[in-house]
Protein backbone atom coordinates (compact mmCIF):
# COMPACT_ATOMS: atom_id res chain seq x y z
CA UNK A 1 0.00 0.00 0.00
CA UNK A 2 1.36 3.33 -1.15
CA UNK A 3 2.35 5.99 1.68
CA UNK A 4 -0.57 8.67 0.60
CA UNK A 5 -3.13 5.50 0.61
CA UNK A 6 -1.87 4.40 4.04
CA UNK A 7 -2.14 7.83 5.71
CA UNK A 8 -5.75 8.21 4.23
CA UNK A 9 -6.77 5.12 5.05
CA UNK A 10 -5.20 5.33 8.58
CA UNK A 11 -7.42 8.24 8.97
CA UNK A 12 -11.04 6.75 7.41
CA UNK A 13 -10.83 3.06 7.90
CA UNK A 14 -12.83 3.72 10.85
CA UNK A 15 -15.65 5.94 9.40
CA UNK A 16 -15.59 3.04 6.51
CA UNK A 17 -15.87 0.10 8.66
CA UNK A 18 -18.80 2.26 10.43
CA UNK A 19 -20.56 2.86 7.13
CA UNK A 20 -20.72 -0.82 6.45
CA UNK A 21 -21.52 -2.23 9.49
CA UNK A 22 -24.83 -0.20 9.87
CA UNK A 23 -25.45 -1.87 6.40
CA UNK A 24 -24.31 -5.08 6.54
CA UNK A 25 -24.03 -6.47 9.82
CA UNK A 26 -20.77 -9.02 9.76
CA UNK A 27 -17.90 -7.31 10.68
CA UNK A 28 -15.54 -10.07 9.19
CA UNK A 29 -17.39 -9.10 5.61
CA UNK A 30 -17.35 -5.82 6.41
CA UNK A 31 -13.12 -5.92 7.10
CA UNK A 32 -12.38 -7.80 3.78
CA UNK A 33 -14.45 -5.63 1.49
CA UNK A 34 -12.94 -2.13 3.06
CA UNK A 35 -9.24 -3.99 2.54
CA UNK A 36 -10.22 -4.45 -1.25
CA UNK A 37 -11.15 -1.22 -1.44
CA UNK A 38 -8.19 0.05 -0.11
CA UNK A 39 -6.39 -2.58 -2.42
CA UNK A 40 -8.53 -0.81 -5.18
CA UNK A 41 -7.61 2.60 -4.07
CA UNK A 42 -3.46 1.77 -4.10
CA UNK A 43 -3.76 1.04 -8.10
CA UNK A 44 -6.73 3.71 -8.92
CA UNK A 45 -5.43 6.85 -6.44
CA UNK A 46 -1.55 6.61 -7.61
CA UNK A 47 -2.79 6.53 -11.02
CA UNK A 48 -5.62 9.34 -10.62
CA UNK A 49 -4.74 11.02 -7.56
CA UNK A 50 -6.55 10.87 -4.42
CA UNK A 51 -10.28 11.78 -4.81
CA UNK A 52 -12.30 14.56 -3.31
CA UNK A 53 -14.21 12.72 -0.92
CA UNK A 54 -11.93 9.65 -0.19
CA UNK A 55 -14.24 8.12 2.30
CA UNK A 56 -17.27 8.03 0.17
CA UNK A 57 -15.18 6.68 -2.56
CA UNK A 58 -13.94 3.50 -0.12
CA UNK A 59 -17.41 3.36 0.91
CA UNK A 60 -19.24 2.88 -2.40
CA UNK A 61 -16.21 0.31 -2.94
CA UNK A 62 -16.38 -1.27 -0.57
CA UNK A 63 -20.26 -1.70 -1.02
CA UNK A 64 -19.65 -2.76 -4.45
CA UNK A 65 -17.81 -5.64 -3.24
CA UNK A 66 -20.14 -7.02 -0.78
CA UNK A 67 -23.07 -6.52 -2.86
CA UNK A 68 -20.90 -9.20 -5.40
CA UNK A 69 -19.96 -11.30 -2.82
CA UNK A 70 -23.87 -11.62 -1.44
CA UNK A 71 -25.07 -12.33 -5.33
CA UNK A 72 -22.03 -14.91 -5.64
CA UNK A 73 -23.40 -17.05 -2.33
CA UNK A 74 -26.99 -17.98 -2.84
CA UNK A 75 -27.07 -19.17 0.78
CA UNK A 76 -26.53 -15.58 1.86
CA UNK A 77 -29.00 -14.05 -0.87
CA UNK A 78 -31.28 -12.28 1.34
CA UNK A 79 -28.91 -9.65 2.94
CA UNK A 80 -28.42 -7.88 -0.86
CA UNK A 81 -31.22 -6.03 -0.08
CA UNK A 82 -29.94 -4.83 3.61
CA UNK A 83 -26.24 -3.87 1.82
CA UNK A 84 -28.15 -1.93 -0.79
CA UNK A 85 -26.98 -0.89 -3.91
CA UNK A 86 -24.22 1.61 -4.11
CA UNK A 87 -24.47 4.56 -6.88
CA UNK A 88 -21.38 6.20 -8.05
CA UNK A 89 -20.42 9.52 -5.67
CA UNK A 90 -23.18 7.53 -3.08
CA UNK A 91 -21.11 8.38 0.35
CA UNK A 92 -24.06 6.26 2.25
CA UNK A 93 -25.63 8.94 4.36
CA UNK A 94 -21.95 9.36 5.80
CA UNK A 95 -21.44 13.55 5.85
CA UNK A 96 -18.73 15.40 4.11
CA UNK A 97 -15.12 14.95 5.41
CA UNK A 98 -15.08 18.34 6.87
CA UNK A 99 -18.59 18.05 8.41
CA UNK A 100 -18.51 14.44 10.22
CA UNK A 101 -17.96 14.44 13.86
CA UNK A 102 -14.56 12.18 13.21
CA UNK A 103 -13.47 11.14 16.54
CA UNK A 104 -17.00 10.01 17.95
CA UNK A 105 -17.22 7.64 14.70
CA UNK A 106 -13.63 6.88 15.73
CA UNK A 107 -14.64 6.34 19.70
CA UNK A 108 -18.25 4.50 18.51
CA UNK A 109 -16.63 1.92 16.58
CA UNK A 110 -14.16 1.13 19.72
CA UNK A 111 -17.31 0.47 21.61
CA UNK A 112 -19.07 -1.22 19.09
CA UNK A 113 -16.45 -3.70 18.03
CA UNK A 114 -15.33 -4.54 21.52
CA UNK A 115 -18.54 -6.83 21.25
CA UNK A 116 -19.38 -8.94 24.39
CA UNK A 117 -19.53 -12.52 22.78
CA UNK A 118 -15.95 -12.50 22.59
CA UNK A 119 -13.32 -12.36 25.71
CA UNK A 120 -11.48 -9.39 26.51
CA UNK A 121 -8.64 -10.22 24.77
CA UNK A 122 -10.26 -10.99 21.45
CA UNK A 123 -12.38 -7.72 22.13
CA UNK A 124 -9.19 -5.87 22.19
CA UNK A 125 -7.31 -7.72 19.50
CA UNK A 126 -10.11 -7.73 17.01
CA UNK A 127 -10.80 -4.13 17.51
CA UNK A 128 -7.38 -2.93 17.00
CA UNK A 129 -6.88 -4.55 13.73
CA UNK A 130 -10.31 -3.67 12.28
CA UNK A 131 -10.76 -0.22 13.64
CA UNK A 132 -6.87 1.22 14.64
CA UNK A 133 -5.76 -0.54 11.60
CA UNK A 134 -2.78 -2.33 13.64
CA UNK A 135 -1.28 -5.20 11.84
CA UNK A 136 -0.67 -9.59 13.15
CA UNK A 137 2.52 -8.89 13.86
CA UNK A 138 2.04 -5.42 16.01
CA UNK A 139 -0.86 -7.00 18.13
CA UNK A 140 1.06 -10.42 18.67
CA UNK A 141 4.02 -8.42 19.87
CA UNK A 142 1.56 -6.36 22.44
CA UNK A 143 0.23 -9.71 23.50
CA UNK A 144 3.85 -11.81 23.83
CA UNK A 145 2.59 -14.22 21.12
CA UNK A 146 3.93 -15.33 17.87
CA UNK A 147 2.08 -14.14 14.58
CA UNK A 148 0.53 -17.13 13.76
CA UNK A 149 -0.98 -17.95 16.84
CA UNK A 150 -2.31 -13.90 16.79
CA UNK A 151 -3.51 -14.63 13.42
CA UNK A 152 -5.87 -17.79 14.60
CA UNK A 153 -7.30 -16.07 17.39
CA UNK A 154 -8.37 -13.02 15.20
CA UNK A 155 -9.65 -15.94 13.04
CA UNK A 156 -11.60 -17.80 15.92
CA UNK A 157 -13.07 -14.19 17.25
CA UNK A 158 -14.10 -13.20 13.58
CA UNK A 159 -15.62 -16.81 13.47
CA UNK A 160 -17.34 -16.61 17.22
CA UNK A 161 -18.77 -13.12 15.62
CA UNK A 162 -20.60 -14.82 12.30
CA UNK A 163 -22.19 -17.81 14.67
CA UNK A 164 -23.05 -15.45 17.53
CA UNK A 165 -25.05 -13.58 14.63
CA UNK A 166 -23.37 -10.44 16.52
CA UNK A 167 -25.33 -7.14 16.41
CA UNK A 168 -22.97 -4.06 17.13
CA UNK A 169 -25.18 -1.78 18.64
CA UNK A 170 -24.15 0.62 21.47
CA UNK A 171 -24.14 -1.16 24.81
CA UNK A 172 -27.02 -1.18 27.62
CA UNK A 173 -25.78 1.11 30.80
CA UNK A 174 -25.17 -2.41 32.95
CA UNK A 175 -23.27 -3.68 29.83
CA UNK A 176 -20.92 -0.33 29.72
CA UNK A 177 -18.08 -0.63 32.70
CA UNK A 178 -16.98 -3.68 30.91
CA UNK A 179 -16.73 -2.08 27.52
CA UNK A 180 -15.13 0.81 28.55
CA UNK A 181 -12.50 -1.73 30.05
CA UNK A 182 -12.10 -3.09 26.45
CA UNK A 183 -11.37 0.46 24.47
CA UNK A 184 -9.23 1.32 27.90
CA UNK A 185 -7.18 -1.08 26.47
CA UNK A 186 -7.54 -0.74 23.07
CA UNK A 187 -6.45 2.92 23.40
CA UNK A 188 -3.53 1.77 25.59
CA UNK A 189 -2.11 -0.41 23.28
CA UNK A 190 -2.49 1.89 20.02
CA UNK A 191 -0.31 4.23 22.41
CA UNK A 192 2.32 1.91 23.41
CA UNK A 193 2.23 1.01 19.50
CA UNK A 194 2.48 4.68 18.70
CA UNK A 195 5.13 5.88 21.51
CA UNK A 196 7.47 2.63 20.74
CA UNK A 197 6.99 0.54 16.97
CA UNK A 198 7.16 -3.36 17.82
CA UNK A 199 8.86 -2.88 14.38
CA UNK A 200 10.37 -1.13 11.37
CA UNK A 201 12.66 1.84 11.01
CA UNK A 202 11.34 4.20 13.30
CA UNK A 203 11.52 3.94 17.20
CA UNK A 204 8.04 6.27 17.13
CA UNK A 205 4.28 6.57 15.20
CA UNK A 206 3.75 10.13 16.42
CA UNK A 207 0.00 9.82 14.57
CA UNK A 208 -0.39 6.55 16.27
CA UNK A 209 0.24 7.95 20.05
CA UNK A 210 -1.43 11.29 19.29
CA UNK A 211 -4.43 9.44 18.33
CA UNK A 212 -4.77 7.49 20.98
CA UNK A 213 -4.38 10.36 23.47
CA UNK A 214 -6.87 12.10 21.79
CA UNK A 215 -9.68 9.32 21.82
CA UNK A 216 -8.87 8.85 25.45
CA UNK A 217 -9.75 12.23 26.03
CA UNK A 218 -12.94 12.41 24.26
CA UNK A 219 -13.71 9.38 26.44
CA UNK A 220 -12.62 10.95 29.71
CA UNK A 221 -15.05 14.10 28.59
CA UNK A 222 -17.54 11.78 28.24
CA UNK A 223 -17.37 9.86 31.43
CA UNK A 224 -15.27 12.80 33.74
CA UNK A 225 -15.59 10.44 37.13
CA UNK A 226 -14.17 7.05 35.42
CA UNK A 227 -11.09 7.21 37.61
CA UNK A 228 -9.15 4.48 35.31
CA UNK A 229 -9.92 6.59 32.31
CA UNK A 230 -8.63 9.61 33.74
CA UNK A 231 -5.24 7.51 34.85
CA UNK A 232 -5.16 6.57 31.46
CA UNK A 233 -4.98 9.96 30.11
CA UNK A 234 -2.74 11.33 32.53
CA UNK A 235 -0.04 8.35 31.89
CA UNK A 236 -0.35 9.20 28.06
CA UNK A 237 0.20 12.66 28.32
CA UNK A 238 2.83 12.34 30.88
CA UNK A 239 4.84 9.40 28.71
CA UNK A 240 4.34 11.13 25.66
CA UNK A 241 5.74 14.31 27.15
CA UNK A 242 8.98 13.05 26.39
CA UNK A 243 8.51 12.44 23.09
CA UNK A 244 10.34 14.70 20.89
CA UNK A 245 13.77 13.77 23.13
CA UNK A 246 13.34 10.14 22.68
CA UNK A 247 15.78 10.41 19.30
CA UNK A 248 18.12 12.14 18.28
CA UNK A 249 19.43 11.74 14.14
CA UNK A 250 17.27 8.39 14.27
CA UNK A 251 18.84 6.53 17.24
CA UNK A 252 17.16 5.97 20.25
CA UNK A 253 17.91 7.92 23.34
CA UNK A 254 17.72 5.94 26.41
CA UNK A 255 15.89 7.95 29.54
CA UNK A 256 18.84 8.99 31.48
CA UNK A 257 20.58 10.65 28.21
CA UNK A 258 17.71 12.85 27.47
CA UNK A 259 17.67 16.89 27.63
CA UNK A 260 15.15 17.54 30.30
CA UNK A 261 14.48 21.21 29.02
CA UNK A 262 12.83 20.23 25.98
CA UNK A 263 10.51 17.98 27.68
CA UNK A 264 6.63 19.23 26.86
CA UNK A 265 6.05 20.53 30.15
CA UNK A 266 2.80 21.71 29.71
CA UNK A 267 1.78 17.84 28.98
CA UNK A 268 3.58 16.98 32.35
CA UNK A 269 1.69 19.71 34.07
CA UNK A 270 -1.81 18.66 32.17
CA UNK A 271 -1.25 15.05 33.34
CA UNK A 272 -0.09 15.73 37.40
CA UNK A 273 -3.00 17.59 37.44
CA UNK A 274 -5.16 14.73 36.50
CA UNK A 275 -3.41 13.01 38.95
CA UNK A 276 -4.16 14.99 41.63
CA UNK A 277 -7.67 15.08 41.39
CA UNK A 278 -8.61 11.28 41.03
CA UNK A 279 -5.76 9.81 42.93
CA UNK A 280 -7.73 10.98 46.11
CA UNK A 281 -11.11 9.55 45.55
CA UNK A 282 -10.47 5.87 46.69
CA UNK A 283 -9.81 2.88 44.42
CA UNK A 284 -6.49 3.06 42.69
CA UNK A 285 -6.25 1.19 39.30
CA UNK A 286 -3.46 0.24 37.24
CA UNK A 287 -3.03 3.27 34.58
CA UNK A 288 -3.19 5.27 37.65
CA UNK A 289 -0.65 3.60 39.21
CA UNK A 290 1.73 3.90 36.13
CA UNK A 291 0.93 7.28 35.56
CA UNK A 292 1.90 7.63 39.42
CA UNK A 293 5.42 6.11 38.21
CA UNK A 294 5.27 8.20 34.62
CA UNK A 295 4.64 11.25 37.01
CA UNK A 296 7.69 10.75 39.44
CA UNK A 297 9.86 10.48 35.77
CA UNK A 298 8.86 13.38 34.68
CA UNK A 299 8.86 16.06 38.14
CA UNK A 300 12.30 14.35 38.51
CA UNK A 301 15.38 17.32 37.21
CA UNK A 302 17.44 14.56 36.81
CA UNK A 303 18.08 11.43 36.16
CA UNK A 304 20.64 10.69 39.09
CA UNK A 305 17.64 12.52 41.14
CA UNK A 306 15.14 9.95 40.25
CA UNK A 307 12.96 8.70 43.19
CA UNK A 308 13.39 5.03 42.78
CA UNK A 309 12.42 4.19 46.15
CA UNK A 310 9.48 5.49 44.90
CA UNK A 311 9.54 3.97 41.95
CA UNK A 312 9.65 0.37 43.12
CA UNK A 313 7.11 0.82 45.77
CA UNK A 314 4.53 2.13 43.42
CA UNK A 315 5.89 -1.14 40.94
CA UNK A 316 5.15 -3.10 44.13
CA UNK A 317 1.06 -1.85 44.27
CA UNK A 318 0.88 -1.88 40.42
CA UNK A 319 2.24 -5.91 40.87
CA UNK A 320 -0.68 -6.47 43.39
CA UNK A 321 -3.29 -4.91 41.33
CA UNK A 322 -2.65 -6.06 37.77
CA UNK A 323 0.47 -8.63 37.82
CA UNK A 324 1.59 -9.02 34.94
CA UNK A 325 5.46 -10.43 33.54
CA UNK A 326 5.93 -7.09 31.80
CA UNK A 327 5.19 -5.61 35.20
CA UNK A 328 7.99 -7.81 37.02
CA UNK A 329 10.40 -6.71 34.29
CA UNK A 330 9.66 -2.85 34.63
CA UNK A 331 10.19 -3.59 38.38
CA UNK A 332 13.47 -5.27 38.01
CA UNK A 333 14.78 -2.14 36.72
CA UNK A 334 12.95 -0.05 39.59
CA UNK A 335 14.43 -1.94 42.47
CA UNK A 336 18.19 -2.79 40.60
CA UNK A 337 18.77 1.11 40.78
CA UNK A 338 16.93 1.85 44.10
CA UNK A 339 18.57 -1.25 46.12
CA UNK A 340 21.29 -2.27 44.11
CA UNK A 341 21.72 -4.43 40.39
CA UNK A 342 21.16 -7.90 42.46
CA UNK A 343 18.03 -7.55 43.49
CA UNK A 344 16.64 -6.90 40.10
CA UNK A 345 18.79 -9.49 38.65
CA UNK A 346 16.93 -11.90 41.28
CA UNK A 347 13.34 -10.48 39.83
CA UNK A 348 14.39 -10.98 36.63
CA UNK A 349 15.19 -14.41 36.89
CA UNK A 350 11.80 -16.40 36.85
CA UNK A 351 11.36 -14.61 33.78
CA UNK A 352 14.03 -16.47 31.68
CA UNK A 353 11.57 -19.29 32.43
CA UNK A 354 8.53 -18.01 30.89
CA UNK A 355 9.07 -18.80 26.91
CA UNK A 356 6.97 -15.46 25.85
CA UNK A 357 9.65 -13.38 28.28
CA UNK A 358 12.88 -15.59 27.12
CA UNK A 359 12.12 -14.33 23.49
CA UNK A 360 11.19 -11.19 24.29
CA UNK A 361 14.29 -8.74 23.68
CA UNK A 362 13.58 -6.32 26.82
CA UNK A 363 13.85 -8.98 29.16
CA UNK A 364 17.64 -9.79 27.70
CA UNK A 365 18.20 -6.07 27.52
CA UNK A 366 17.18 -5.35 30.93
CA UNK A 367 19.18 -8.43 32.40
CA UNK A 368 22.05 -6.98 30.23
CA UNK A 369 21.99 -3.43 31.81
CA UNK A 370 21.88 -5.01 34.88
CA UNK A 371 24.92 -7.49 34.90
CA UNK A 372 26.82 -4.44 33.27
CA UNK A 373 25.63 -2.37 36.61
CA UNK A 374 27.12 -5.10 38.82
CA UNK A 375 30.07 -5.59 36.69
CA UNK A 376 29.74 -8.54 34.75
CA UNK A 377 31.36 -7.79 31.42
CA UNK A 378 31.08 -10.84 29.68
CA UNK A 379 27.31 -11.87 30.96
CA UNK A 380 26.14 -8.18 29.70
CA UNK A 381 27.57 -8.50 26.09
CA UNK A 382 25.97 -11.67 25.66
CA UNK A 383 22.66 -10.53 26.99
CA UNK A 384 23.00 -7.00 24.63
CA UNK A 385 23.78 -9.34 21.86
CA UNK A 386 20.52 -11.88 22.49
CA UNK A 387 18.39 -8.70 23.01
CA UNK A 388 19.86 -7.35 19.87
CA UNK A 389 19.23 -10.62 17.68
CA UNK A 390 15.18 -10.53 19.20
CA UNK A 391 14.95 -6.57 18.57
CA UNK A 392 12.38 -6.13 15.59
CA UNK A 393 12.71 -2.54 15.76
CA UNK A 394 15.93 -0.99 13.91
CA UNK A 395 16.35 1.46 16.41
CA UNK A 396 16.41 -0.62 19.43
CA UNK A 397 18.63 -2.67 17.46
CA UNK A 398 20.95 -0.58 16.74
CA UNK A 399 21.11 1.13 20.16
CA UNK A 400 21.68 -2.76 21.82
CA UNK A 401 24.38 -3.74 19.53
CA UNK A 402 26.14 -0.26 20.18
CA UNK A 403 25.86 -0.94 23.65
CA UNK A 404 27.39 -4.46 23.18
CA UNK A 405 30.03 -2.85 20.65
CA UNK A 406 30.97 -0.68 23.62
CA UNK A 407 31.02 -2.87 26.21
CA UNK A 408 33.24 -5.20 24.33
CA UNK A 409 36.02 -2.60 22.95
CA UNK A 410 36.12 -1.61 26.47
CA UNK A 411 36.94 -5.25 27.22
Amino acid sequence: MSRVVQDVWRRESPHVLAALLRRHGDLGDCEDAAQEAAEAATVQWVRDGVPANPRGWLITVASRRLIDRVRADRARAGREEAVGVAQPGDAYLVPPVDQADDGDDMLRMLVLCCHPSLSRSSQVALTLHAVCGLGTREIAAAYLVPQRVMTQRLTRARSTLRAAAAVFELPSRPDLPARIASVLDVCHLLFTEGHTRSVGDALMDWSLAEEAIRLTRQLHCAIPDHDEVAGALALMLLTHSRAATRTEGGNLVPLAEQDRSRWDRESIAEGVAILERVLPRGHVGRFQLQAAIAAVHAESPTWERTDWPQISILYAMLDRVAPSPIVTLNRAVAVGMAFGPQQGLDLIAPLLDNPSMRRHHRTHAVRAHLLEMIGDRAGAIDSYCRAAQLATSVPEQRYLNGRMRRLADAS
